[in-house]
């Protein structure tokens, strides 16, 4: 079974990446008391730093769709072919931004962009590797339905925890409160359809070869001392005019937007005595001001 020291090497930090994001971690005005989490795109004096976290955040495709095993087999084998190393990782690149299903559709686009930035966050703040790799599944039409958006696993103090995130983007028209319900809704069912999606999947080229053997022990319940924990990722449009004449002021302007959010949020959506996992779920507000227009960049960067 794989060690702490093992998965510390294949965890990746993205730390370029959360240079250009703000994070706000506190309790905030919801439940349950937990270390929640505001973000938001950077400001570099006034001016939002959004094109250089398009290309830090694109920077990390490759990283979701392929283990560091698999890109390392494919580097090598296309070295062999010929290539150079610039060129090979060129050609990995480009099959990775292939595995987009969003090239030619906004809404599995969209979706494609949170579960990726919810991959990033996962690693970041809960220090735990990707059990699963979503991105082959939702290119296999049969595995469309596929629930949970990630599956992370951190083995610490001899507890083996397994992270389910849940990624909700909302663009345009929406209602917060309603949205944030949906999320927790979603994945309250993910977590309750863990050990059926888990048991589609274990045979199959879709997880972590190094650790295989963990998630047939806990299909199997012969995983000792295992905790379930969930995250739940929200980013959104956001129209509250933030701008100041200092980075100082735009940050706390944008604190205060997500602060709120949380805040007008009713703690009696949020069930747990009735869903006692909801105790250990963190949230994750993303505000994002023309959002369309994030992704269409995104989307440019993923076409070339």
């Amino acid at each position: 079974m794989i060690s702490e020291e093992e998965l510390k090497e294949i965890l990746l930090t993205n730390d370029k990446l959360f240079n250009q994001v703000y994070i706000f971690q506190e309790e905030f005005d919801i439940i349950p008391k937990n270390n929640h989490i505001g973000s938001a795109i950077k400001f570099k004096d006034i001016k939002e730093c959004r094109h250089v976290f398009i290309d830090e955040l694109v920077n990390t495709v490759v990283d979701w769709i392929y283990s560091l095993d698999k890109s390392e087999k494919m580097l090598s084998n296309l070295t062999k072919e010929g290539r150079s190393f610039s060129n090979a990782f060129s050609e990995i690149s480009r099959s990775a931004f292939k595995k987009f299903r969003g090239n030619g559709n906004a809404d599995l686009l969209q979706g494609q962009f949170g579960e990726l930035l919810l991959f990033c966050f996962i690693q970041r703040f809960f220090e735990a590797v990707p059990l699963l790799r979503k991105m082959p599944i939702t290119t296999s039409a049969k595995h469309e339905r596929f629930g949970a958006d990630a599956i992370h696993y951190k083995l610490k103090d001899d507890k083996h925890i397994l992270y389910l995130g849940e990624s909700k983007v909302y663009k345009s028209s929406y209602k917060f409160n309603a949205a944030f319900k949906d999320a927790i809704n979603s994945i309250l069912k993910t977590y309750e359809e863990l050990d059926d999606e888990l048991d589609l999947y274990i045979y199959e080229d879709f997880l972590d070869e190094n650790l295989l053997d963990i998630a047939t022990k806990y299909k199997n319940s012969e995983l000792d001392n295992v905790e379930v924990h969930l995250v739940n990722f929200v980013m959104y449009n956001e129209t509250t005019n933030i701008l100041g004449d200092s980075e100082a002021k735009i940050k706390e302007n944008i604190h205060n937007v997500i602060k709120n959010k949380y805040k007008n949020f009713s703690n009696d959506k949020i069930n747990i005595n009735e869903n006692n996992i909801l105790k250990r779920i963190t949230y994750i507000i993303m505000p994002i001001w023309e959002l369309d227009k994030l992704l269409e960049i995104f989307s440019g960067k993923i076409r070339g």
